[in-house]
């Protein structure tokens, strides 16, 4: 954005019209100098269908729909004709993975700053270039996780970070679902579009893991059951320098599951929801002494998606590009992609 339009709402464009464009487009609704400015698809009637049913009062809303009645929102036939237009700043892009380079770059060449779904790409290769192709054009790439920008992560952080756990030696994580509600076509279940368990859930918890370590782990191990070549179900192990480890789980076959535990050697803290807060307005986690001792720590902290929404507008407006949110998904990037060579040939794989 220019100095003259640094106070005036960041214009988003979404595309595409996935479930979680609903989540992210209401959160931009929501959110403190944000403005939905238009919604993309391959199909300009479906685009247009989205904003009806999204529209609070028109006959095809849905129980979900949060837009005024009157809201302008334009809609786009093709995604290019959205990036060709001057006045949007920010696009989120919640495609399937397999996409999510060709249109980052795009955006990124049309000046648009960029919001992409995890997992980044399918594989680093692809997330370097999306990296690079915005790092070219002094534009943000961001990956869509939402916890990170919760109150509640920087209150387990600055516990962690105080010595109260002392030394970090282990970080454990699930995240799972049961998905037999889902279609068989479901883009998590086809592997030539970027499906797959830890794309889809694993790359929170190993998001977790770094967050908490600090760094790359030295090697990592992996086992998985596939179907159809996609990882259903998967398991791995992560070894860090200074004698720490890691372990998480994800898979579309088990109880939805989204737990962290962060253990030191005197104390550890447990959060049963780090991906997103069973009760929005009571998000909590727990400090658990050597002795069996616990504290409970309860933060509202407002909803994480529009504080994600909120940062990442004050990063378009500041005109100051962060590039510590690059690294932090390319980070993440690297590591699923030795986890999933690890979980294929059966073998420890270095990072």
């Amino acid at each position: 954005m220019t100095d003259t339009a640094s106070t005036r709402p960041v214009q988003w464009g979404i595309l595409g019209t996935a479930k979680i464009a609903t989540k992210v487009a209401r959160a931009i609704f929501l959110a403190e100098g944000a403005q939905c400015f238009a919604i993309a698809s391959r199909d300009a009637n479906r685009a247009k269908s989205w904003v009806e049913q999204h529209t609070i009062g028109h006959p095809t809303a849905i129980p979900a729909a949060f837009l005024p009645a009157g809201t302008n929102i334009k809609t786009c036939g093709n995604y290019l004709d959205m990036l060709n237009d001057s006045e949007i700043d920010a696009v989120y892009i919640p495609l399937p993975p397999s996409l999510h380079c060709e249109w980052t770059c795009r955006a990124a060449e049309q000046g648009k700053h960029v919001l992409c779904e995890k997992p980044l790409a399918p594989n680093l290769a692809e997330a370097q270039r999306m990296a690079a192709a915005c790092r070219a054009a002094n534009r943000q790439l961001m990956d869509g996780m939402m916890w990170v920008h919760h109150d509640r992560t920087a209150a387990m952080r600055a516990i962690f970070s105080s010595g109260e756990l002392g030394p970090l030696k282990r970080v454990t994580s699930a995240f799972s679902i049961n998905a037999w509600h889902l279609r068989p076509d479901d883009i998590r279940f086809q592997r030539e579009l970027g499906g797959g368990a830890l794309g889809d859930m694993g790359w929170y918890c190993v998001g977790a893991i770094l967050w908490a370590f600090g760094d790359l782990p030295q090697r990592v191990f992996a086992t998985a059951r596939f179907e159809r070549d996609v990882d259903m179900n998967l398991s791995a192990t992560l070894w860090f320098s200074g004698d720490r480890m890691a372990s998480f789980d994800c898979s579309f076959d088990t109880v939805w599951r989204k737990w962290l535990e962060i253990a030191g050697t005197m104390g550890a803290i447990v959060c049963d929801d780090f991906v997103n807060p069973w009760d929005a307005a009571k998000a909590r986690f727990w400090v658990h002494e050597s002795q069996g001792k616990s504290t409970q720590h309860d933060n509202s902290g407002g909803i994480q998606e529009v504080r994600m929404i909120e940062d990442f507008c004050k990063i378009v407006r500041s005109g100051v590009i962060e590039p510590a949110w690059t690294d932090k998904a390319l980070a993440i990037q690297r590591v699923c992609d030795a986890i999933a060579r690890s979980a294929r040939s059966g073998q420890t794989e270095a990072c």
